[in-house]
């Protein structure tokens, strides 16, 4: 995703979990922040070592990827010699870290523990998100004018699925075999048979389009799509791919989470917000708070097994907290 280059978001980072102001019946509330004065340029994904009490965040405009220390709050080690990191995936059993290039388009595999790069793929231009299909035990690379690749844990490319533009945010069912990606340049999502190696079935947006992030709720069969024009969060039925309703939601979104717990999505949006919408019995969503950020701060990660959102905020650039003090780590209140 580069629509800001670093040169305008060239400010110094730190990482946020939960919200960024805790306030009255809040649904996230500020835990900890980690100062990162030395990393500037835009962020984009994030992925978690739980066991480990790590975080890794691509710093797209840094060529770096940074692992944070969570228990301490603060940065274990940089790892350099990236291009423009994206997408990352942490596999815990095989303790190996898979970084997207997208500079180079490359896909990079590292040793999980002192980080040192184990092999290098290339021909993967524009490289962006990673996921990892763990039935299968491959990796899935979003990358180029319309692609999905597919490599096992060695880097072997297994299949390669064409598709009809850029992919952004892709998920993968876990109990049925669909990939569902988002194709903002074609106004669509495509449904890819991951056995198959190919699209199954492509459902086109009419309420809203640039659709970036995506989450899915696969026992309720529902797909969240956070779009950029208008602002809105698109709720999908998964069995007809037709949008049930949506919810107005603030500005240049690029995350969106599901908490299965709380039954809640968390969408953070460049516009200087993170909104929390609420899924209610009934199956209608609101929006329940809309907690002000930094401008920028549009990345997040939410962890479902210690209830924790990490959100990578600007020390400035638009800032709408009168706050001088830059928040890193909330927590999920049920």
């Amino acid at each position: 995703m580069k629509t800001v280059t670093a040169a305008v978001l060239a400010f110094s980072l730190a990482l946020a979990i939960g919200a960024l102001a805790q306030e009255a019946n809040t649904p996230l509330t500020l835990v900890k922040t980690i100062p990162l004065p030395s990393v500037g340029g835009r962020i984009d994904h994030l992925a978690a070592d739980t066991q480990g009490h790590r975080l890794f965040m691509a710093a797209l405009g840094n060529d770096t990827v940074e692992v944070l220390d969570l228990e301490n709050a603060k940065r274990l080690q940089t790892i350099s010699g990236c291009s423009e990191p994206q997408g990352l995936v942490f596999l815990p059993k095989l303790n190996r870290l898979f970084i997207a290039n997208g500079g180079s388009g490359e896909l990079k595999i590292y040793d999980g523990e002192k980080c040192q790069l184990l092999k290098t793929i290339g021909a993967l231009g524009d490289a962006d998100n990673v996921r990892f299909d763990a039935t299968s035990k491959r990796v899935y690379v979003g990358y180029g004018s319309g692609a999905l690749g597919a490599f096992d844990t060695n880097g072997i490319q297994m299949a390669n699925i064409p598709l009809a533009g850029h992919p952004e945010s892709f998920q993968l069912e876990q109990n049925g075999n669909r990939i569902f990606v988002n194709l903002p340049g074609d106004r669509s999502i495509a449904v890819v048979n991951r056995l198959q190696q190919k699209i199954v079935a492509k459902w086109r947006l009419a309420e809203a389009h640039s659709n970036f992030p995506m989450a899915l709720d696969e026992t309720n069969h529902r797909l969240y799509i956070g779009c950029r024009s208008p602002a809105r969060l698109l709720v999908l039925d998964t069995t007809s791919g037709k949008t049930i309703t949506q919810v107005e939601i603030s500005g240049d979104t690029d995350d969106v989470f599901y908490d299965a717990k709380c039954n809640r999505l968390y969408v953070s949006c460049g516009e200087g917000y993170l909104d929390t919408i609420q899924r209610n019995p009934g199956g209608s969503c609101e929006r329940i708070a809309h907690q002000p950020t930094r401008g920028g701060a549009r990345t997040c990660f939410f962890s479902s097994d210690d209830d924790r959102l990490y959100l990578a905020v600007p020390k400035s650039w638009g800032a709408r907290s009168p706050d001088s003090h830059l928040p890193t780590e909330f927590s999920a209140v049920p």
